[in-house]
């Protein structure tokens, strides 16, 4: 049965087997792990499923320096040792290490992305998905929290092509500080992120006293929560300013990056949330009915991650998933109750209701300061995507991935089915 939505779901399996190195909280393997439990739950039969092409550098560029995209491209963990001026420039090292096949990740989570946002803009999807991308620290010019491309700047550009306003959202327990800085001249785009701030909490930025400046000024939110925030406290909070928000700037598109570390129970997180908590943050943003881009983001005990970007699909789906996991290649993982929900947390809430209610008031008096909408002159849309000239019989076939074939259903066995393929419903699409 086809959903009432139309969702669009970018998944690549080489995502999951890059490696950040031992010690390293960064694990995307947590990305098969969230895919394997989606094809277990049955979820795919419900989407269309698209591996994304791998963005070229000419696109990785409309938002960072080509010097920058060039370097990514240029080091491996064999020449590093060459490059150290350009890795304190780039500020690659321990947080952002270099490991192989480095590039190619960046390229293929930063293609789900935008290719999101151009199945949105074409109106071929209602809500598309890419939990690969979210990678919100990473700068114009350098690496920053595990980011090396700012995959949510590239799909916000992609949406401004034709849409006069973007929302952006963010509920990662890490400031959104990447995106903010992007669009912090601009009314072109509100950023709105929900994040732990103080105590030297990395990044260090996403004070409620920023707020943009000029074109931007106001157009910009930082909601700074403390330590031990629960499901009732956050997602009161969170509809309350959203709900004004939309409402207010009326968006004509959100793009809602879904960081799991703000969940109970992560290694570098310290709220209480629930998935039920989280996922009703997901809920209550689709059911303003825009054009939605999805993305994760941090999420670092990644059974966990895996649990909740599933339910959250599921949500997306307006799909009820049973709590017992089904049979599927991780299975092990997730016990020794094999459930799917986590309970919230029990660290001390530090956040007070009147905390909690200055928070809100600053942001809502902000939010009365722009009076309406604001009438952005639209400009002759440009073309979905630059791609550089080539002559593809030079070109390696595999490598030969355009706007034709992007839009082309690519299936490869391994990954996407456990057992019989049900082609049907996949093939099926506008």
């Amino acid at each position: 049965m086809r959903s009432k939505n139309r969702i669009s779901y970018f998944y690549d399996g080489d995502v999951g087997s890059v490696y950040f190195g031992p010690n390293h909280p960064m694990k995307p393997h947590r990305l098969c792990m969230t895919h394997h439990l989606v094809l277990s739950y049955d979820l795919h039969k419900q989407m269309e499923v698209y591996r994304p092409h791998k963005a070229y550098p000419v696109e990785l560029a409309q938002f960072h320096s080509a010097d920058y995209v060039e370097f990514l491209h240029r080091i491996t963990p064999d020449t590093q040792h060459l490059f150290s001026n350009e890795l304190a420039k780039y500020n690659l090292g321990e947080d952002c290490p270099v490991f192989d096949n480095l590039f190619e990740f960046c390229q293929i989570y930063a293609g789900g992305t935008i290719d999101a946002a151009c199945r949105l803009n074409n109106k071929l999807c209602d809500i598309a998905i890419n939990w690969a991308g979210g990678l919100h620290h990473a700068k114009k010019c350098e690496a920053s929290g595990f980011c090396y491309i700012n995959d949510l700047v590239l799909g916000i550009l992609e949406l401004l092509k034709h849409h006069a306003r973007v929302l952006y959202i963010d509920i990662d327990v890490h400031h959104g500080d990447g995106v903010e800085e992007a669009f912090y001249f601009t009314d072109r785009v509100m950023t709105v992120s929900f994040h732990k701030y103080g105590d030297m909490f990395f990044p260090g930025t996403g004070d409620a006293k920023e707020i943009g400046e000029r074109e931007g000024k106001f157009y910009a939110i930082n909601v700074p929560l403390k330590d031990g925030i629960d499901d009732s406290s956050f997602t009161r909070l969170f509809k309350t300013i959203i709900s004004k928000v939309v409402e207010t700037y009326q968006p004509g598109a959100i793009v809602l990056q879904c960081g799991a570390d703000s969940l109970a129970g992560d290694r570098l997180g310290c709220f209480n949330l629930s998935i039920d908590g989280h996922a009703e943050c997901v809920r209550f943003v689709k059911r303003f009915n825009l054009p939605l881009l999805v993305t994760g983001g941090g999420g670092y005990t990644k059974e966990n991650v895996a649990r909740c970007w599933t339910v959250e699909t599921g949500v997306l789906l307006d799909t009820e998933l049973p709590n017992e996991i089904p049979e599927n290649v991780y299975i092990k993982y997730f016990g020794p109750d094999f459930s799917l929900k986590i309970p919230h947390g029990h660290i001390e809430n530090l956040n007070s209701k009147s905390y909690l209610s200055t928070i809100k008031m600053q942001v809502l008096e902000n939010l009365r300061c722009i009076q309406h909408a604001p009438s952005v002159q639209m400009q002759e849309v440009p073309p979905d995507f630059y791609i550089p000239e080539f002559d593809e019989d030079l070109q390696n076939p595999d490598e030969r991935i355009d706007q034709h074939t992007q839009d082309k259903h690519i299936q490869r066995d391994d990954e996407y089915y456990e057992g019989d393929n049900d082609n049907d419903h996949q093939m099926d699409i506008a």
